[in-house]
C-alpha cells in the first residue's frame, strides 16, 4: 500500500520540499527501471541500450546524430552501444537516403519484440502510479517534468508525441 501523499505545502520552495521531489524523482526511476534490468541483463544489455531502443523504436530511421543529441552521451559510447545491440541483431543502420553519410537507424523484428517487452513491464509500473494519483496529478507531473527540461530542448521532445 502506498503512502497516502500529503499536500504540497504553500512553501513549496523551501529545503525539504525539494529535497523530497528530488529524492522521489530518484527513487522512482530507480524503481520503475529496475522493472526491467534483469531482462536486459539475460541479454547482457544494459539502461543505455534500452535507451537507444526506445528512442529507435519512438523514431525508426532516426539518424545517429539525432540519437546521440537525445540521449546526450559520448560518441564513443554510442558507438559501443550501438555495436552491441547490431551484433545482436536488435537494431540495424541503414544508408540515408538523401545524405549517403547519415546513418539511419531502425529496430529489427528481434529489437522490435525485445523493446515492446521492455516497454510493458515500464507501463505497468508507470500505469499503477497513475491510476493511484490519478489525472489531475498525472497532468502536474508532466508539468514539473517538462519544467525541468530547459525550454529549446523541449520541442525535440515534442516531435517524439508527433507535436
Amino acid at each position: 500500500m502506498a503512502v497516502p501523499p500529503s499536500s504540497a505545502s504553500p512553501l513549496f520552495l523551501r529545503e525539504a520540499e525539494i529535497r523530497r521531489g528530488v529524492e522521489l524523482l530518484y527513487f522512482g526511476y530507480n524503481h520503475m527501471t529496475r522493472a526491467i534490468d534483469e531482462r536486459l541483463a539475460t541479454e547482457g544489455l544494459g539502461r543505455a541500450h534500452h535507451r537507444a531502443l526506445y528512442f529507435v523504436a519512438r523514431q525508426p530511421d532516426l539518424t545517429v546524430s539525432t540519437l546521440l543529441s537525445l540521449l546526450a552521451i559520448t560518441k564513443q559510447s554510442l558507438g559501443r552501444v550501438l555495436g552491441d545491440l547490431t551484433a545482436r541483431e536488435l537494431i540495424e543502420a541503414r544508408v540515408g537516403r538523401d545524405d549517403r553519410r547519415q546513418r539511419l537507424l531502425r529496430l529489427t523484428a528481434s529489437g522490435i519484440t525485445l523493446e515492446t517487452e521492455l516497454f510493458e513491464a515500464l507501463r505497468a509500473r508507470v500505469s499503477a502510479a497513475y491510476v493511484e494519483a490519478g489525472p489531475n496529478a498525472v497532468v502536474g507531473f508532466w508539468q514539473v517534468l517538462e519544467g525541468l527540461i530547459p525550454a529549446p530542448e523541449r520541442q525535440r521532445i515534442a516531435r517524439l508525441r508527433g507535436g
